[in-house]
């Protein structure tokens, strides 16, 4: 079972995200698709942790799905390292998020 250490992200928080960039509000769901992407793309690139993170769906143990930044994976095909980084690392993003405490493991959706 494939599992990642992220931030969960809701698409309410990237909507608003991709509104505050000035993106146009979406008119199908590829239009959402995009607002999100380039929401998550901005946030990593914001906080420096664009290069080693990636966009990931995820479920939740109450079975929700949400979309998380991920910095870690289970799974070295993901290309992403395989323990939970230090602190340093995405202290920056935790603020922007408004998130309590160190990423946490989600099991992928």
């Amino acid at each position: 079972m494939t599992k990642f250490c992220g931030y969960l992200v809701g698409d309410d928080w990237l909507f608003q995200h991709g509104i505050e960039l000035g993106i146009k509000p979406p008119e199908t769901r590829r239009d959402e698709i995009d607002i999100m992407l380039e929401a998550s793309r901005d946030a990593r690139l914001r906080t420096g942790v664009y290069g080693y993170t990636k966009l990931r769906r995820v479920v939740t143990l109450q079975g929700k799905r949400f979309w998380c930044i991920a910095f870690a994976c289970t799974e070295p095909h993901e290309g992403l390292p395989t323990n939970r980084p230090p602190e340093e690392t995405y202290k920056l993003l935790k603020e922007l998020l408004g998130k309590q405490g160190p990423p946490l493991w989600f099991r992928a959706s």
